[in-house]
């Protein structure tokens, strides 16, 4: 089992060399990140006749974007009611309702610029591990539905059939949802971004941003970039101390296995019609297949730097929970991600300073979001107007004792994980 992130091998789009910022630039709005977010916003900019150059540390994708599950998730992590009592009636039904319609823009990104991500438009499977969980499902069923949402409950044979195991007897199926490569995804919005007129640089970190006159200087270790209007587009991977989106979250981890492809008559009855799927653990567990058949397990925590006895011991249990029609398998790689987690698990848009614009904490729902975030973006510099974006603009608060935050959640994690590796939980 070696160490990379199947995506990167498997994308259909390619990876087009692209170079480093050299010299001094200038541009009407500069991008730092090159992920989904940087990459939508850089887009719907140019599609607008606004002059953008975009930044990025290392490759396109070399962060979250291109490392995820590859789930297109409506909404956020927590079900829609929540959302209201964490952000109040108007501010939480606008997200719900942006965040709800946010897989058909994904999708209809996809058609318009062609992208080759292996789009799937089945939906996605949230599972019942026990009764608990399926309370939880029919609470969040009910929410959903009210709002109009075409959700529904599947249960026993028909829940069986979509997922491969007896083990699940009731799932919430959401029709607005699908899957994809994220690598290819995030590439094909860098080749949209380009032929539209953004000006893409690699390989060119963002070492400081200052001031100089009415305009922004970001330096990179070869050059420079002027603008008037700056966005931070760097979400869980925010590092440098000048970038105030990191007092905005606290970082976390999801590591991922992928089998060798599976042949039909060996796997054919897992997850036949391509649903992502999850389940209500406290911890949960990831599961699709991708477009060549493999199995891909998933879920919260640091994968790299373990052993690779404990992914592998881990991923041995629960595919043999859930499929243990499989037998035995080899794992072919593993990888990890990081995302930016919030407290009350909703993100953050907001502007550290006039003239700059940031965003915060997707809390694992990046695809999406960071989509519908960057062409919210691009309507409020061109036209003044944030309607398109899941929350207004505000000033947050800084999160205090991320620390103790991110020790939590890991240490937990690794908890849960062992016992399931000792058979303690499952």
């Amino acid at each position: 089992m070696k160490e990379g992130c199947l995506w990167h091998g498997t994308s259909p789009e390619p990876a087009p060399a692209r170079a480093a910022l050299q010299g001094d630039h200038a541009a009407e709005v500069a991008v730092i990140g090159g992920g989904i977010t940087g990459l939508s916003t850089a887009l719907h900019l140019a599609e607008s006749g606004v002059d953008v150059a975009l930044i990025e540390a290392g490759e396109i994708p070399s962060g979250g974007s291109g490392r995820s599950v590859g789930l297109v998730n409506a909404g956020l992590w927590i079900p829609p009611d929540d959302i209201v009592a964490a952000l109040g009636e108007e501010d939480g039904e606008r997200a719900n309702a942006v965040l709800g319609a946010a897989p058909a823009e994904v999708f209809s990104l996809i058609a318009r610029h062609d992208i080759a991500c292996h789009a799937t438009r089945t939906g996605t499977l949230h599972l019942a591990h026990n009764a608990k969980g399926e309370r939880e499902l029919a609470r969040r069923a009910d929410q959903f539905q009210r709002r109009g949402a075409p959700v529904e409950l599947v249960e026993e044979e028909a829940c069986q059939r979509l997922v491969g195991t007896r083990r699940i007897r009731r799932a919430l199926l959401d029709r607005r949802a699908g899957t994809i490569n994220p690598t290819a995804y995030t590439r094909g919005l860098a080749r949209a971004a380009e032929t539209a007129g953004a000006r893409l640089y690699t390989r060119s970190p963002a070492g400081d941003v200052a001031r100089q006159g009415h305009d922004w200087r970001v330096t990179t270790p070869r050059g420079s970039l002027r603008a008037s209007r700056l966005v931070f587009a760097t979400n869980a991977y925010t590092e440098d101390h000048w970038n105030r989106v990191r007092d905005h979250f606290f970082p976390g981890h999801f590591f991922q296995v992928a089998s060798p492809p599976l042949a039909d008559e060996i796997a054919g009855d897992i997850l036949p019609e391509r649903q992502g799927a999850w389940d209500t653990r406290m911890v949960l567990s990831s599961m699709r297949r991708d477009a060549e058949g493999r199995l891909i397990l998933g879920s919260l925590g640091r994968g790299e730097g373990r052993p690779r006895s404990y992914v592998r011991c881990w991923a041995h249990r629960i595919q043999r929970h859930y499929f243990p029609q499989l037998g035995k398998l080899d794992w072919e790689c593993t990888w990890t991600g990081r995302i930016a987690f919030t407290p009350d698990h909703t993100l953050r848009l907001f502007e550290p300073v006039p003239g700059i614009l940031a965003v915060a904490g997707y809390n694992g729902r990046g695809v999406t979001t960071g989509t519908v975030v960057g062409q919210g973006f691009a309507r409020f510099l061109t036209a003044g107007d944030d309607s398109l974006l899941p929350l207004p603009i505000q000033t947050p608060r800084p999160i205090r004792a991320k620390p103790l935050w991110s020790s939590g959640y890991e240490g937990g994690f690794t908890l849960y994980h062992t016992g399931q590796c000792l058979r303690v939980l499952i």
